[in-house]
């Protein structure tokens, strides 16, 4: 399966998603703008935007809820070992009280893996940071960049969009 994504104003996003109603598009909010976010197997409806191979995937996408993307460059020659240590982690987020969904994204173009994460609040991706559960997944990364990446990590957050209904 693939995943698409593209930014843009959640306007722009809104009319994407009232033009392609057979389509699950979920939008996301946050303080650069919105995000469109769907999985499929073959149609790609952004002109702009990534592709993702899903090379994982565990729970449901929900309509509400916080978001956490970890943007992880690796090189060429890393993936498979990045691939690998994600293939045999414990899973123990997945048993954390307010966890919905995780995907891990493999870039069809580029080097930039994500690692898509939803929780239904802040507080629950937060109560996950400060686990005992989380650390111990933690415990073997490198305190220096690792050797896969090219770049520095860096993480985007939104909520979900909830249309208000005044609009």
């Amino acid at each position: 399966m693939k995943a698409y994504m593209t930014s843009g104003t959640i306007d722009y996003l809104k009319g994407i998603d009232q033009e392609y109603p057979d389509l699950h598009l979920y939008l996301m909010t946050n303080s650069e703008g919105g995000i469109a976010y769907y999985e499929n197997s073959e149609k790609k409806i952004f002109n702009a935007g990534r592709v993702f191979e899903v090379v994982m995937q565990t729970g449901e996408i929900q309509e509400e809820g916080y978001v956490v993307m970890n943007n992880i460059p690796v090189s060429d020659e890393s993936k498979p070992g990045f691939e690998h240590r994600f293939k045999n982690r414990r899973n123990t987020v997945e048993t954390m009280p307010g966890f919905q969904a995780f995907r891990l994204l493999k870039p069809l173009q580029g080097n930039t893996y994500v690692v898509f994460t939803q929780w239904g609040s802040v507080a629950d991706f937060d109560n996950w940071k400060d686990s005992e559960q989380f650390k111990e997944a933690h415990k073997n990364q490198q305190a220096k960049q690792p050797a896969y990446t090219n770049e520095r990590p860096f993480l985007t957050t939104c909520n979900m969009y909830i249309e208000d209904e005044d609009e």
